[in-house]
Protein backbone atom coordinates (compact mmCIF):
# COMPACT_ATOMS: atom_id res chain seq x y z
CA UNK A 1 0.00 0.00 0.00
CA UNK A 2 1.43 3.33 -1.11
CA UNK A 3 0.62 6.51 0.79
CA UNK A 4 0.95 9.88 -0.94
CA UNK A 5 0.91 13.24 0.82
CA UNK A 6 0.86 16.47 -1.17
CA UNK A 7 2.01 19.86 0.10
CA UNK A 8 2.99 23.28 -1.19
CA UNK A 9 -0.32 24.64 -2.37
CA UNK A 10 -1.54 28.12 -1.54
CA UNK A 11 -2.73 31.47 -2.81
CA UNK A 12 -0.61 33.26 -5.40
CA UNK A 13 -1.09 36.13 -7.81
CA UNK A 14 -1.17 35.56 -11.54
CA UNK A 15 2.36 35.32 -12.90
CA UNK A 16 3.68 33.88 -9.67
CA UNK A 17 5.17 30.49 -8.88
CA UNK A 18 4.54 27.57 -6.57
CA UNK A 19 6.30 24.29 -6.01
CA UNK A 20 4.17 21.30 -5.08
CA UNK A 21 5.68 18.32 -3.34
CA UNK A 22 4.43 14.76 -2.95
CA UNK A 23 5.91 12.47 -0.32
CA UNK A 24 5.49 8.74 -0.93
CA UNK A 25 5.71 5.95 1.61
CA UNK A 26 4.81 2.29 1.95
CA UNK A 27 6.14 0.96 -1.34
CA UNK A 28 9.19 0.78 -3.59
CA UNK A 29 9.00 4.30 -4.96
CA UNK A 30 11.29 3.69 -7.92
CA UNK A 31 8.82 1.09 -9.27
CA UNK A 32 6.09 3.68 -9.77
CA UNK A 33 5.20 6.03 -12.53
CA UNK A 34 3.98 9.28 -11.00
CA UNK A 35 1.61 11.98 -12.17
CA UNK A 36 -0.13 15.14 -11.12
CA UNK A 37 -3.80 15.66 -11.87
CA UNK A 38 -5.98 18.60 -10.93
CA UNK A 39 -9.66 19.25 -10.41
CA UNK A 40 -11.36 22.60 -10.50
CA UNK A 41 -14.84 23.13 -9.02
CA UNK A 42 -17.56 21.45 -11.10
CA UNK A 43 -15.01 20.10 -13.57
CA UNK A 44 -13.59 16.64 -14.20
CA UNK A 45 -10.17 15.72 -12.90
CA UNK A 46 -7.61 16.42 -15.62
CA UNK A 47 -4.06 15.34 -16.37
CA UNK A 48 -1.31 17.86 -15.67
CA UNK A 49 2.05 16.08 -15.89
CA UNK A 50 3.66 12.67 -15.50
CA UNK A 51 7.11 11.20 -15.02
CA UNK A 52 8.18 7.61 -15.50
CA UNK A 53 9.89 5.51 -12.85
CA UNK A 54 13.41 6.66 -13.77
CA UNK A 55 12.59 10.32 -14.11
CA UNK A 56 13.80 10.43 -17.71
CA UNK A 57 10.48 10.57 -19.56
CA UNK A 58 7.99 13.32 -18.81
CA UNK A 59 4.70 14.38 -20.35
CA UNK A 60 2.61 17.51 -19.97
CA UNK A 61 -0.84 18.73 -20.74
CA UNK A 62 -0.79 21.31 -23.50
CA UNK A 63 -2.19 23.91 -21.10
CA UNK A 64 0.88 23.76 -18.85
CA UNK A 65 3.71 23.06 -21.30
CA UNK A 66 6.55 25.52 -20.88
CA UNK A 67 5.26 26.68 -17.48
CA UNK A 68 5.23 23.54 -15.30
CA UNK A 69 8.03 21.06 -14.65
CA UNK A 70 7.62 17.64 -13.04
CA UNK A 71 10.57 15.92 -11.40
CA UNK A 72 11.27 13.17 -8.91
CA UNK A 73 13.93 12.19 -6.41
CA UNK A 74 13.90 8.43 -5.92
CA UNK A 75 16.39 8.65 -3.07
CA UNK A 76 13.94 10.80 -1.10
CA UNK A 77 10.70 9.20 -2.33
CA UNK A 78 9.52 12.58 -3.57
CA UNK A 79 7.91 13.99 -6.69
CA UNK A 80 7.63 17.69 -7.41
CA UNK A 81 5.68 20.03 -9.63
CA UNK A 82 7.30 23.40 -10.25
CA UNK A 83 4.64 25.80 -11.49
CA UNK A 84 5.70 29.11 -13.03
CA UNK A 85 3.75 31.92 -14.66
CA UNK A 86 0.57 30.75 -12.95
CA UNK A 87 -2.78 31.75 -14.40
CA UNK A 88 -6.22 32.00 -12.77
CA UNK A 89 -7.31 28.98 -14.82
CA UNK A 90 -4.68 26.90 -12.96
CA UNK A 91 -6.81 27.22 -9.81
CA UNK A 92 -7.70 23.70 -8.68
CA UNK A 93 -7.00 20.98 -6.17
CA UNK A 94 -3.83 19.20 -7.29
CA UNK A 95 -3.45 15.46 -6.70
CA UNK A 96 -0.39 13.26 -6.76
CA UNK A 97 -0.97 9.80 -8.28
CA UNK A 98 1.06 6.61 -8.57
CA UNK A 99 0.88 3.42 -10.61
CA UNK A 100 3.39 0.65 -11.21
CA UNK A 101 6.10 1.31 -13.80
CA UNK A 102 4.37 3.19 -16.61
CA UNK A 103 2.97 6.67 -16.03
CA UNK A 104 -0.11 7.41 -18.12
CA UNK A 105 -2.40 10.35 -18.74
CA UNK A 106 -5.58 8.64 -17.56
CA UNK A 107 -6.58 9.10 -13.94
CA UNK A 108 -8.51 5.82 -13.77
CA UNK A 109 -5.34 3.86 -14.50
CA UNK A 110 -3.72 4.98 -11.26
CA UNK A 111 -3.79 2.85 -8.14
CA UNK A 112 -2.90 5.42 -5.51
CA UNK A 113 -3.53 9.11 -4.94
CA UNK A 114 -3.21 11.63 -2.16
CA UNK A 115 -5.68 13.94 -0.48
CA UNK A 116 -4.80 16.88 -2.70
CA UNK A 117 -3.49 20.39 -2.16
CA UNK A 118 -5.36 23.56 -3.09
CA UNK A 119 -3.81 26.02 -5.53
CA UNK A 120 -5.56 29.35 -5.97
CA UNK A 121 -4.34 31.91 -8.48
CA UNK A 122 -5.79 35.41 -8.21
CA UNK A 123 -5.99 37.77 -11.15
Amino acid sequence: QVRLVESGGGLVQAGGSLRLSCAASGGTFSRYGMAWFRQAPEKDREFVASVNWSGVNTRYADSVKGRFTISRDNAKNMVYLQMNNLKPEDTAVYYCNARELIATMTVYEYDYWGQGTQVTVSS
